[in-house]
Protein backbone atom coordinates (compact mmCIF):
# COMPACT_ATOMS: atom_id res chain seq x y z
CA UNK A 1 0.00 0.00 0.00
CA UNK A 2 0.90 3.35 -1.08
CA UNK A 3 0.58 6.77 0.16
CA UNK A 4 0.53 10.60 -1.54
CA UNK A 5 0.92 13.57 -0.25
CA UNK A 6 -1.01 16.25 -2.37
CA UNK A 7 -0.73 20.03 -1.81
CA UNK A 8 -3.15 22.16 -3.89
CA UNK A 9 -1.68 26.03 -4.13
CA UNK A 10 -4.23 28.63 -4.86
CA UNK A 11 -3.23 31.21 -7.10
CA UNK A 12 -0.78 33.60 -4.96
CA UNK A 13 -1.09 37.51 -4.80
CA UNK A 14 2.85 37.89 -5.38
CA UNK A 15 3.11 35.08 -7.99
CA UNK A 16 6.67 35.96 -8.29
CA UNK A 17 7.31 35.66 -4.52
CA UNK A 18 5.79 32.54 -3.85
CA UNK A 19 7.88 31.18 -7.26
CA UNK A 20 11.57 32.16 -5.92
CA UNK A 21 10.02 31.27 -2.16
CA UNK A 22 9.64 27.42 -3.74
CA UNK A 23 12.26 27.67 -5.75
CA UNK A 24 15.05 28.94 -3.20
CA UNK A 25 13.42 27.20 -0.02
CA UNK A 26 10.44 25.23 0.18
CA UNK A 27 11.31 23.04 -2.51
CA UNK A 28 15.04 22.33 -1.17
CA UNK A 29 13.71 21.16 1.61
CA UNK A 30 11.44 18.66 0.22
CA UNK A 31 14.36 17.27 -1.63
CA UNK A 32 15.89 16.63 1.53
CA UNK A 33 13.15 14.22 3.45
CA UNK A 34 13.87 10.78 3.69
CA UNK A 35 11.94 8.02 1.74
CA UNK A 36 12.15 7.10 -1.91
CA UNK A 37 9.04 8.76 -3.32
CA UNK A 38 8.66 10.39 -6.53
CA UNK A 39 8.25 14.45 -5.74
CA UNK A 40 6.59 15.85 -8.43
CA UNK A 41 5.17 19.59 -8.91
CA UNK A 42 2.88 20.60 -11.78
CA UNK A 43 2.00 24.40 -12.83
CA UNK A 44 -1.12 25.49 -13.46
CA UNK A 45 -3.58 22.88 -13.82
CA UNK A 46 -6.49 22.51 -15.90
CA UNK A 47 -9.88 22.24 -14.60
CA UNK A 48 -11.98 19.51 -16.57
CA UNK A 49 -14.99 21.46 -14.89
CA UNK A 50 -15.56 24.66 -13.23
CA UNK A 51 -12.80 27.62 -12.32
CA UNK A 52 -8.88 27.81 -12.10
CA UNK A 53 -8.92 27.05 -8.29
CA UNK A 54 -5.32 25.87 -8.16
CA UNK A 55 -1.89 26.95 -9.74
CA UNK A 56 0.49 24.17 -8.32
CA UNK A 57 0.02 20.98 -6.98
CA UNK A 58 2.54 19.02 -5.46
CA UNK A 59 2.48 15.30 -4.97
CA UNK A 60 5.57 13.09 -3.12
CA UNK A 61 4.52 9.70 -3.82
CA UNK A 62 5.12 5.88 -3.44
CA UNK A 63 5.99 5.72 -0.30
CA UNK A 64 4.12 3.11 2.66
CA UNK A 65 2.12 5.68 4.71
CA UNK A 66 3.79 4.83 7.83
CA UNK A 67 7.44 5.77 6.08
CA UNK A 68 5.72 9.20 4.52
CA UNK A 69 4.87 10.19 8.13
CA UNK A 70 7.65 9.45 9.36
CA UNK A 71 9.48 11.26 6.64
CA UNK A 72 8.32 14.21 8.94
CA UNK A 73 9.77 13.06 12.00
CA UNK A 74 13.84 13.81 11.35
CA UNK A 75 15.15 17.64 11.81
CA UNK A 76 14.50 17.78 7.68
CA UNK A 77 11.36 16.40 7.64
CA UNK A 78 10.59 18.92 10.46
CA UNK A 79 12.43 22.12 8.90
CA UNK A 80 9.83 20.97 5.90
CA UNK A 81 6.23 20.92 7.72
CA UNK A 82 7.74 24.27 9.72
CA UNK A 83 8.51 25.77 6.30
CA UNK A 84 5.11 24.60 4.98
CA UNK A 85 3.69 27.92 7.16
CA UNK A 86 5.32 30.29 4.30
CA UNK A 87 3.80 29.02 1.08
CA UNK A 88 0.47 29.50 3.18
CA UNK A 89 1.07 32.68 3.82
CA UNK A 90 1.55 33.37 0.10
CA UNK A 91 -1.65 31.25 -1.45
CA UNK A 92 -4.24 29.38 -0.11
CA UNK A 93 -3.25 25.56 0.26
CA UNK A 94 -5.50 22.77 0.89
CA UNK A 95 -3.56 19.47 1.68
CA UNK A 96 -3.81 16.00 2.41
CA UNK A 97 -2.82 12.16 2.83
CA UNK A 98 -3.92 9.73 0.36
CA UNK A 99 -3.56 5.83 0.94
CA UNK A 100 -4.12 4.12 -2.14
CA UNK A 101 -5.29 1.16 -1.77
CA UNK A 102 -5.89 -0.60 -5.23
CA UNK A 103 -5.56 0.02 -8.50
CA UNK A 104 -8.89 -0.13 -10.89
CA UNK A 105 -7.50 0.17 -14.02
Amino acid sequence: MTARFLALYGTPADPEASARHDREAHFPFGRRLPGSGLRTVGRNPAPVRGGAPYCLVVTPEGDPPEELRAAFDPPEGRATAADAARPAELAPVRSMIITMEEDVG
